[in-house]
C-alpha cells in the first residue's frame, strides 16, 4: 500500500465507521472533519484545495 492509502485505510476504519450518509455532501462535510481531526491529533496542518468546474 502506498501512503495515500494507508490514510484513507485509517480514515474508513477509524473515522467513518458505522455511519450512514443522506448524500454526497454529507460525506465530504465528514472527511473534512476527520481528515482535520486527523491532523489535530497528530500535529501537522492540512490544506484543502477547491477546485471550480465550469
Amino acid at each position: 500500500m502506498n501512503r495515500i492509502e494507508d490514510q484513507w485505510l485509517h480514515l474508513k476504519r477509524y473515522e467513518l465507521s458505522s455511519q450512514i450518509f443522506d448524500n454526497e455532501y454529507e460525506l465530504a462535510i465528514a472527511l473534512i472533519h476527520a481528515i482535520e481531526n486527523r491532523a489535530n491529533n497528530g500535529n501537522y496542518s492540512v490544506e484543502r484545495f477547491i477546485f471550480n468546474h465550469v
